[in-house]
Formats: structure tokens, sequence, C-alpha cells
């Protein structure tokens, strides 16, 4: 069996087991690994239907935004789970259908790069969010939990933006895999039309590969025209 010890975060890979204590504290609920630090919040307040929520692909020059939104039951645990970006794609592909089969509710919302463009790249992520939070069928959420600092009120459900959240709360942590595993797919769907650009590889971020691309080939219908894409003393010759 693999180990899974290399995908946490480095302060988890001390001594990380696969035991688990639950902890009550300030009235909350934590997960512990035993003989360790590492700390993932299930809840922000007790006894509340919680939905956190990130974002993935802000700071790309190419693609759409993608968030997640997603319910947690109150004893959902796996080893593996933190923030998406301190995790393998291995690590993020193997959680994603676990959190999809245990997971009271998810869903995924999309802004694509025109109204990325109209709307500024902030209020296009908040936009996918709320278009999530709207999929949510299963359960109505009583509070969200935001990663970042900045959201806008959606209808009369109350939030709460913590910065870092996604290494800090388990469903935060959950949503950020989804909206990433999602817009990675995405990415490589357009790699097969634009194979010039290196999507499969940077999945729309300005890497120098790209960079180059695009100084050699241009924009295309799938770069956000409102980006600074090009500052043409980052690319080399």
């Amino acid at each position: 069996m693999r180990s899974f010890k290399n995908d946490l975060p480095y302060k988890c890979q001390r001594k990380a087991t696969r035991g688990i204590k639950n902890l009550r504290a300030n009235n909350t609920l934590y997960y512990f690994w035993r003989k360790n630090d590492c700390v993932l919040k299930i809840s922000y307040k007790d006894g509340l239907v919680e939905a956190g929520c990130d974002e993935a692909g802000r700071g790309c020059y190419a693609g759409p935004v993608f968030a997640a939104a997603v319910i947690l039951p109150p004893d959902f645990f796996h080893p593996l789970l933190n923030d998406s970006k301190q995790l393998s794609a291995e690590a993020r592909y193997e959680l994603r259908p676990v959190i999809e089969a245990k997971a009271i509710d998810y869903a995924v919302g999309i802004v694509h790069e025109e109204e990325i463009d109209t709307l500024n790249i902030l209020w296009a992520s908040v936009k996918a969010m709320h278009l999530a939070i709207t999929q949510l069928k299963k359960a109505r959420p009583q509070l969200l939990l935001i990663d970042g600092n900045r959201f806008k009120k959606y209808r009369r459900i109350p939030h709460q933006c913590i910065i870092k959240g996604d290494g800090l709360y388990a469903s935060i942590a959950a949503a950020s895999i989804l909206a990433k595993t999602y817009r990675d797919d995405h990415m490589l769907q357009l790699h097969d039309s634009f194979p010039h650009y290196g999507w499969n590889n940077n999945k729309g971020y300005g890497t120098l590969i790209h960079r180059k691309a695009i100084a050699t080939h241009g924009t295309c219908v799938h770069h956000r025209k409102s980006f600074n894409i090009l500052p043409e003393q980052e690319v080399e010759a």
C-alpha cells in the first residue's frame, strides 16, 4: 500500500499515523493526527450546516475560474485531505472521488474568460462561488466558509471569510481540491486545440513557456484580455 506521508504538509510528515481523535475545544470539532501537530477543523461553529468554498485559476493568464462548494459530514476523514496546493496531482485525483462519494453535497461553478474581463477576476471568482452554492440541492447551508478575505453576500446565508482557510478547514480544503481538479481537466481539453501554449503542464498560468508561446503565436480566445499577460521584459530570447 502506498504511503501517504509524502503528500502531507511537512509538519504532518513527522510520525504521521492513520489514527484520529475527535477533540472539542471552543465548540469546534477538530481532526487530529496523533503524534504530530497537523490539525484540520471540521467546522467553524458546531451545529450548523456549513459549506466550504474555494476557487481555482484566479491568477491564470488563460481559461475560466472554477469554484467549488462542499458540505462534509461531521465524521469525514481522509489522511491526505489538505489545501490542494500542498498536494500532488496524484493525491488530488485520489481525493476527488472520495470527497464526491462522502460529501453531503457538492457543486462546481465556472465563470469564463469574457466575464472575467468584464467583472474583474476578484468578482468573477466570487460569482463562481455563488454559482456553485446555487447548485447545492441536498442540503441548504447555514454558514458559508470562504477561502480568502473578500466575498459578496449570497442571499441571506451568513458567511465567514478565512485567510488560508483551505489549510485550516476540511470543507474548504475539499472545495479547493474539486475546483482545482475540475479546472485542470478543462485545461487539458483546451490543450488539445491549442497545444503550443503548454496548458497540459502550466494549466494557463504564466510560466516562461506559456509567455514565449504568446510572444510567438499571440493570444487566443481563451486568454484573459484584461490581464497584463506579456510584460516584454519578462520574456527571454
